[in-house]
């Protein structure tokens, strides 16, 4: 049987488009990380503008349910890279500030409670 070269190419690019859901430890994660801003006393950049714990949260939590819907995220790294790290919008990356710490990109930020995360969690 001979198939076009279209329908090779389609094949040989599904592996890469379709993805599976995150599992449960990954949404777990990225649960957590979402949720890690809450009672930090940080505030989060993006776009030039600071915003407080609770708007951060909201804004990342509709980004990753964006995501989720293009079955565009599966681990919490890349929940971070696609998410957590820079606007789509603009293409600025996003900063963290916490008293008494330096600022910080907040994928560098994300990626220190993701590491910490998995440290605790057996």
């Amino acid at each position: 049987m001979k198939h076009s070269p279209l329908f090779a190419l389609a094949l040989a690019l599904a592996p890469g488009v379709a993805s599976a859901a995150p599992s449960a430890d990954a949404r777990r994660e990225i649960a957590q990380l979402i949720g890690s801003l809450d009672g930090s006393q940080c505030q989060f950049q993006r776009n030039g503008s600071w915003y407080g714990p609770a708007d951060a949260r909201s804004h990342l939590q509709r980004k990753y349910d964006y995501l989720l819907k293009k079955n565009m995220v599966d681990t919490a790294e890349q929940f971070i890279e696609r998410a957590a790290s820079q606007s789509s919008m603009s293409g600025k990356a996003y900063r963290i500030r916490c008293p008494g710490k330096p600022e910080q990109t907040s994928a560098a930020w994300f990626g220190a409670r993701l590491q910490a995360l998995r440290q605790r969690t057996p």
